[in-house]
Parts: C-alpha cells; structure tokens; sequence
C-alpha cells in the first residue's frame, strides 16, 4: 500500500492555504488508489493544535515532529525529519507547496532519496492505474504530461492551481522519533523584516496588477496607492511583460509562467488579456478591467470594466476607496 506524505507549511503558527489544497488532491487520489493521506507537521510547540484542520481535509495520519531546533526553518534539519519520516512508511508520493519553503526542501528531499521530482505542478490525475501529472515547460508554452517511474514521487503544487475542499479523514495523532543533523555554524538565530511587508501576491484578498499599459515602471505609484487604499490584504501583480522588461519583481508575475491567484478582488490595469495571463486569474471571484482598447480580450472575462486611461482612473478609484473605508469607521 503506497500512501500520499503532505508536508504541512505553516505561516504565523496557521496552516497555509495552499496546504489545504494540497491535502484535497491526495485525498481524491488516495480514495482512487484505496490508501490513505499523512500529513507531516515540523514545528516547536503545541503542534496537535492544528490536527482537527488537517483532519476536516483528509489527513488519516497526522505525524507531529517537535524539536526546539524546528521552530525557525532551516532546510538541513527539515529535509532531515521528512526522509526520515519517508524511510519508515510506503509512499507513492511525498507532496509539498511550490512556495519558496517548497521550492527549497522539494530538491533536497528527492536528492537525499535518490528518486525522481516534478516541480511547479498544476493538475493531478490517476490514468491507467498511474499517477499522471501536468506542468508547465518551455516558459509555459506547453503543458507536459508525465508519469513516474522512480517512487515515492516528489511532487510540488502550485498555489491556488487547485481548490481545497474539506474530505474528512481518520485523523490519527502520532509523535515520530527522529534525530536532527548538527546545525552547529548555521544556527538561526534572529529574523528581521526589512522595509514595508509586503503581502505574496498568491495569498493576497485583493490584487492589483499592471501591465505594458502603465507606460513605465514610475507610473507604478498609481498601483500601490490602490493597492494601500484596500488594506493590508492587498498586493500587487504584474504581466509577464512588465516583468520581462524589468519594470517588476518575477514575484509579482501573474499568469502560466508566474503565480495563480484567486482573490476576491483582482484589477487588470493595462492589461490587454492574453491567454497565459488568464491562466493565472481566472479563478478570481470579481474581476475589474481598465483599458483604453475597448476590444481588449481582458473585457470578456471582466464582470466590470472601465475603458479609458488608467492614469486618470486610478487616482480617482483610490480616492473613493479611502472615501468608503473612512465613512465606515
């Protein structure tokens, strides 16, 4: 019997969304195959807090490894205790998060078992009997299909590319024994955060975005004011385009090749609509589009759209979103 291992990734003590998508898939593949879904929690203190989430979406295991030395990440010590926890089960797949945490232990995690890794994953399936995955390559030109043939599987998820559904599972609590590598000259020992904390634009209730349509990089003052102006749940996104160009951060990048989000809210400001960008979007529950070209494709997935120039438009939206939060307090 060959289970599915989630790794468990946790922000300020909570369990990560993107967690709860990952643990939905393996639960719809685990019933497929007929075996169950564990879910790996590293942390310092009072871990089986968060076992009742973990169990309402489909976790029949829940495996909770305490160390003092597993409060702060560090990407020895965490590959360390999931192989060892990998060794001691039959899995099929050890899944994790395609956040910069994932994206870090995912390589670790498949060169210490000497197995094989798919990266960035954006559909999961069984076919034939296989697990048969799709991922983007070629700067996401393309969507290859693969399966595996080196086991257990390492597998990274890209956030919001699934949803998250709760599937009640066993929920069964066990503390593993496990040893940690010597940290002696990398210990972590203080974490500062540098200038404006600025929200992960896949984890974000709100997201402006800009394209070529923002004439240059300094009419990005416009964006952030809108984005300051709905709050702390907000961040800002970008088009492939604008980032090619050096306007904006990769990490803003919106779209098949850069981030899929699903915010309430999403502003497509100068931006035209292409397909690759609309991979990444779609899923967005309100959708505002502001563009000068009335026949922009952006408008036909938009439930309201503005067509003028944004210069003159977003000083005027900002405005009035201040206008709104004032008169509610």
């Amino acid at each position: 019997m060959s289970n599915f291992l989630v790794f468990v990734e946790q922000r300020g003590g909570c369990i990560s969304a993107v967690t709860r998508e990952i643990l939905s898939v393996a639960s719809c593949l685990a019933k497929e195959f007929g075996v169950e879904v564990h879910a790996l929690v590293l942390g310092d203190d009072m871990l089986a807090s968060s076992s009742d989430e973990l169990t309402d979406y489909g976790a029949d295991r829940i495996f909770l490894a305490e160390h003092s030395d597993l409060g702060t990440y560090l990407g020895e010590t965490f590959s360390s205790v999931i192989v060892s926890t990998v060794k001691l089960g039959d899995y099929r797949a050890v899944m994790f998060p395609a956040t910069a945490m994932g994206k870090d232990l995912a390589p670790r995690v498949t060169a210490m078992l000497d197995t094989a890794m798919a990266t960035d994953v954006t559909q999961l399936e069984v076919s034939e009997g296989e697990l048969e995955i799709t991922r983007p390559v070629y700067g996401g030109k393309v969507f290859a299909k693969m399966r595996f043939t080196a086991f257990p599987a390492v597998i990274s998820l890209r956030p919001n590319a699934f949803s998250s559904k709760k599937s009640s599972g066993a929920g069964h609590i066990k503390n593993i024994e496990f040893s940690l590598p010597s940290t002696e000259g990398h210990r972590v020992k203080e974490i500062e955060t540098l200038g404006r904390k600025n929200l992960d634009v896949s984890e974000a209730h709100s997201v402006v975005s800009g394209g070529r349509g923002m004439k240059e990089p300094g009419n990005w003052k416009l964006l952030e004011d809108l984005r300051d102006a709905l709050g702390p749940e907000s961040a800002l996104g970008a088009s492939r385009a604008v980032v090619d160009a050096g306007w904006r951060p990769h990490g803003e990048q919106v779209g098949q090749t850069g981030k899929t989000v699903a915010p309430k809210l999403y502003f497509a400001v100068g931006i035209s609509g292409a397909v690759q960008h609309l991979a990444g979007m779609r899923t967005a529950q309100t959708i505002v589009a502001i563009n000068k070209d009335a026949d922009a494709p952006i408008f036909g997935v938009a439930d309201y759209g503005i067509v003028g120039d944004a210069m003159e438009i977003l000083p005027i939206l900002a405005e009035k979103v201040d206008q709104l939060n004032s008169e509610e307090y």
